[in-house]
Order: structure tokens, then C-alpha cells, then sequence
């Protein structure tokens, strides 16, 4: 096997993906009650974080109505505003605390934890009471600090804590469709959004 499958295999088995299964089963029954989920990161951090909302805008594998979720790096112009007025640490903090409610969630994707606008993030989801979980690289991290829950990956390898991350988003998304399943909410419409 390639030394970097074997890194690969290593870091799956010795990732928390029952945590992750746990956040799952918690986003479903926020969503299904009105709330938002967020979800901001940099680089091929940000490209997860996006497919993650889309599986839960469109579908994941089971057939359900839209589940409110949003990439906060996707909007270019609030990005590109606030970045050229604030500075860049302050683009998925600034939005953040535009759009999010308490009960409403964020996932911070950092392969360091140290990332300057994701750390501000999830301070700012600290302050607005929006819970946040934070998929990162290994060790102790500033993000880790401010989260509400961590999935640290033993990888010393970015690409390696990546595609493990990739892995994460589709269990998250499996665990929010099994509870949606379990509870009899596929296909159900979701609440109206409280203040909305």
C-alpha cells in the first residue's frame, strides 16, 4: 500500500467519528426546528465546508426536503466587502453575527485550528450563542479552545487531515438523515425559522 493510503487508513481509525455521528443527530433536530447551520474554512478547508452545506441544501443519500445551511465563503461580495473594510479575520465573524441566531450551529474547518477568521468565527458563535464544532489537524489548537466540541485528526499530513475531513462531512450528513429517518421527518418540511 502507498505510504500515503497508509497514513490515510491510520487516521480514519483513530479519528472520534462517534462525536461526529453525535453533531449529526443534534444538527438534524436543530434544523428540523427552524435553525441554520454555517460553515466557513480556508483554502480546500472552505471546499468542504461547501460541500457540506450542499448536501444539506440538496440531499445527502436519503430523499428530504432542504435543511438550511450555508458556506459563509460563499457569498463573494459580503467576502470581498468586509474583508476590503474589516480585514480578512473578520469575514465569517462579521457574517456570522449578520445572520446567526442562538441554537443555530457553525462548523469551523481548520487543518492548523489556527486559522485568524475561523478562530474569530467561532469566538463570535461563543458570544451569539450559536454552537460550534470544529474539525481540525492534531494537537491543541486556539479553535479547539473556543469550540463547543473538536474532532482532532492524528495526521501530520494537511492533504491526510483533508480528506479525512471529507470522510467527516459525509458522516455528519449519513447521521443527520438517520435521525431525520428515525424521528419521521424525511420528507417533512422543516418549521418556519423562529423570528423569521
Amino acid at each position: 500500500m502507498h505510504t500515503h493510503l497508509r497514513r490515510l487508513h491510520a487516521a480514519l481509525h483513530d479519528t472520534d467519528t462517534a462525536l461526529v455521528e453525535a453533531w449529526g443527530r443534534h444538527a438534524a433536530r436543530a434544523l428540523s426546528s427552524g435553525h441554520r447551520l454555517f460553515a466557513c474554512g480556508n483554502g480546500g478547508s472552505a471546499a468542504e465546508a461547501q460541500h457540506l452545506t450542499a448536501e444539506l441544501t440538496g440531499r445527502f443519500e436519503t430523499e428530504r426536503l432542504p435543511l438550511s445551511a450555508v458556506a459563509l465563503h460563499a457569498d463573494t461580495s459580503s467576502l470581498t466587502a468586509i474583508a476590503n473594510d474589516y480585514g480578512y479575520r473578520q469575514v465569517y465573524a462579521r457574517q456570522l453575527r449578520a445572520h446567526g441566531r442562538p441554537g443555530d450551529l457553525l462548523v469551523c474547518l481548520s487543518t492548523s485550528g489556527s486559522s485568524e477568521n475561523v478562530v474569530a468565527a467561532a469566538k463570535a458563535a461563543h458570544e451569539l450563542g450559536v454552537t460550534c464544532w470544529a474539525m481540525t489537524g492534531q494537537g491543541p489548537s486556539a479553535l479547539e479552545a473556543l469550540s463547543d466540541g473538536t474532532v482532532a485528526v492524528p495526521a501530520p499530513s494537511v492533504s491526510t487531515v483533508q480528506e479525512v475531513h471529507l470522510a467527516l462531512v459525509h458522516v455528519f450528513c449519513a447521521a443527520v438523515d438517520d435521525e431525520l429517518d428515525a424521528r419521521g421527518a424525511i420528507g417533512a418540511a422543516p418549521r418556519q425559522r423562529a423570528g423569521s
